[in-house]
């Protein structure tokens, strides 16, 4: 059964952007020194985020599978960026993160080895993870004129 996660975005004054997913709403906005006003995450650090809440959720949905006692987990993501190419000065630099690195701490009645094993099953189930490594297709159009 396939299933679609669907937001709508509206770009508001400045860089400030409202993003609506199902009944939730959320803000982007770049930081004043980048001309915004500074009103929520940039979309690269929801990228990031994004990543740890998937880790988070998939470390809870596998401990429970597996019957193991998870009684949290930290993380913390950095990704790597060159901002030449996002603004536009330099078509040869990728406008998108060179890596990102992922440090996770992970609080559960398992020794170092099950720890390993727990942390590979996450990543190799997160969707975000199989999105950003695996090329996933965008097809982005212009939206019609109205009537």
């Amino acid at each position: 059964m396939s299933k679609q996660a669907v937001v709508t975005a509206v770009v508001q004054s400045g860089y400030r952007v409202e993003v609506n997913a199902r009944e939730h709403r959320f803000v982007m906005d770049q930081p004043a020194q980048g001309g915004g006003q500074d009103e929520g995450p940039t979309p690269l650090e929801y990228v990031l985020g994004a990543l740890a809440g998937c880790f988070a959720t998939l470390g809870r949905i596998i401990a429970h599978q597996q019957k193991i006692t998870l009684h949290g987990m930290s993380m913390r993501f950095v990704g790597d960026y060159d901002p030449a190419g996002l603004l536009g000065r330099d078509e040869s630099v990728r406008p998108g993160f060179a890596q990102i690195r992922a440090e996770v701490d992970i609080d559960a009645e398992l020794d170092q080895a099950g720890k390993q094993a727990l942390l590979a099953a996450i990543e190799r189930r997160c969707p975000l993870v199989d999105n950003l490594l695996h090329g996933t297709a965008l097809d982005v159009q212009l939206a019609a004129p109205p009537a």
